[in-house]
């Protein structure tokens, strides 16, 4: 076996970092690496060719996969049938246990946007699953010990792994580092397929940031793959996709198509799909410019469009629709509260109507309003995927429509921006990566829509509701005057360089993830 683990082998790490789990990487790195690495030149050659002229829109070459009425998705997998709450995190400790004590039905375990992929909690965070699938998890601190609920009361297990483009450079075949993508996923895989089987459920997935249906092929394979190497039936693994890219709102159905065996619907993200936006149509000018990202609403049309695009696909297909994110963290201030369930409230209740089995809260907190509210429209259904939406036609124009969303460009929301990129990086390069910020619950995709809507309004030399411009002289202005006010300002020095480094330079640079991780060693 030509696989080396350059990371330190601290206490159970030989639990994880089993012999099994390292075959079933180099394997999976040597079979489709090569794959993996051409998908990722295809995406910097869509943009190029967006960058010349050219337009998203649904593909002519898979027509006949979007015409034809007979394929369905399986069949929904044990413990994914009622999704009506999903509650998102971290793999920490004390999270873990809270997450699946929550009363969601559903806890996506975050390996991905609110995880800093250091060593310890790649490894550790699969620790903490693998303890609590096997019920030996426990968490005290000086005023509060945590431990598990009876089984029958705890939320599904479905892991996100990271995305197709980070690297995991402490698990290296022939001296080049794997994909994060595939050591997270064969790592829980290795360690609790079988034991999540045995407890009657199985070995689930949320897959981020796939840019194409060649991706969700790329997945597949992976999957039937690693299902024929443990010895379990092709089909065990079910998989959700996050559908935040703006290339892939184009091919919905496709991607549903080559997951079929293995799907487990799809899911209607906010922030990376804005960051997409900006991402993909960078040096388009201001056709793809957004206003202040609090202003930009799941109600405004382009995103509207998205929403019941996914809703109408899902269904048509047999497949669960899983809406957005409630970032609200509940709060000590009861005005803030009322404010913020209110919000959370009204999300929920657009998206039951809408047609969406469930959603996501990132908060123990907000379980309760989310479910109360799928509560009403649900009944003693566990889903509402024969709510086909047939009355839904969304265009390719229509998804497109990013010129008439209401709003501007304001100091307050540069200032936001800056001010939330800034802390939630800090955090970030101290190991965490999930961080309540102005009483949200933020992750990688807030930073990464921040940074690129300064990035895009500096290139467009966008002129403030002051009247002043962004430019580079002005962000490092705010940068500093924000990091004042918070206080410490010796703690933000490297979180500052990091951002000036992804919201000003010349040439964009694709996931601020990248730079970040290299700082780690």
């Amino acid at each position: 076996m030509s696989i080396d683990v350059t990371g330190p082998m601290n206490e159970r790490y030989d639990e994880i970092l089993t012999e099994r789990a390292l075959g079933l990487i180099e394997t999976l790195h040597r079979t489709y690496d090569g794959r993996r690495k051409e998908l990722l030149e295809r995406r910097e050659q869509r943009v190029a060719e967006i960058a010349a002229g050219a337009s998203l829109g649904f593909l002519p070459e898979t027509k006949d996969v979007r015409d034809d009425p007979e394929w369905r998705v399986a069949p929904a997998a044990p413990g994914l049938v009622d999704r009506r709450v999903e509650i998102t995190g971290p793999t920490d400790r004390k999270m873990t246990i809270n997450a699946l004590n929550s009363g969601a039905k559903v806890w996506l375990a975050d390996q991905e946007d609110a995880n800093t992929p250091t060593w310890e909690n790649v490894v550790g965070g699969q620790l903490n699953l693998l303890d609590a699938i096997t019920r030996k998890i426990d968490f005290s601190t000086d005023a509060k010990s945590y431990a598990l609920k009876p089984d029958e009361e705890l939320a599904t297990i479905v892991v996100r792994p990271r995305g197709w483009h980070l690297p995991e450079k402490h698990i290296q075949v022939d001296g080049e580092p794997v994909s994060g993508s595939l050591v997270d996923f064969a790592l829980y895989f290795a360690a609790c397929a079988e034991l999540q089987i045995t407890r009657g459920q199985g070995p689930y997935f949320y897959l981020p940031k796939m840019e194409s249906h060649l991706e969700a092929r790329l997945w597949n394979d992976v999957f039937v793959t690693a299902q024929d190497t443990i010895g379990i039936p092709r089909g065990t693994i079910r998989a959700t996709v996050l559908i935040e890219t703006y290339p892939a709102a184009f091919e919905m159905e496709e991607i549903l198509y080559e997951l079929r065996d293995h799907s487990a619907g799809l899911n209607a993200g906010r922030w990376d799909y804005m960051f997409s936006v900006i991402k993909t149509h960078r040096t388009r000018g201001t056709d793809f410019q957004l206003p202040d990202r609090n202003s930009v609403t799941m109600t405004v049309p382009f995103m509207r469009a998205y929403t019941e695009l996914l809703v109408r696909t899902c269904h048509k297909r047999g497949a669960h629709a899983i809406g957005g994110m409630a970032a609200f963290i509940p709060s000590k201030d009861p005005a803030v509260n009322e404010q913020a369930f209110a919000k959370v409230e009204a999300d929920k209740t657009r998206e039951a109507g809408d047609g969406f089995d469930g959603s996501w809260v990132a908060h123990p907190g907000m379980v309760e309003t989310c479910r109360t509210v799928f509560d009403s429209v649900l009944g003693d259904k566990p889903n509402q995927v024969d709510k086909l939406r047939e009355d839904v036609a969304v265009t390719a124009d229509q998804l497109l429509d990013v010129a008439a969303t209401p709003g501007e460009v304001t100091e307050a929301g540069l200032r936001n921006n800056v001010s939330v990129a800034v802390q939630y990086l800090a955090a970030w390069l101290e190991g965490t990566g999930a961080v309540g910020i102005f009483n949200l619950m933020e992750d990688a995709a807030t930073a990464e829509i921040s940074r690129s809507q300064i990035w895009q309004w500096r290139r467009n030399q966008v002129v403030l509701d002051t009247g002043e411009t962004v430019t580079t002289d002005l962000v490092e202005r705010i940068a500093d005057e924000e990091i004042d006010k918070l206080g410490n300002p010796d703690r933000y020095d490297a979180a500052r360089a990091l951002f000036l480094e992804v919201a000003l330079a010349d040439e964009y640079i694709d996931f601020l993830t990248l730079p970040a991780y290299e700082r780690f060693s």
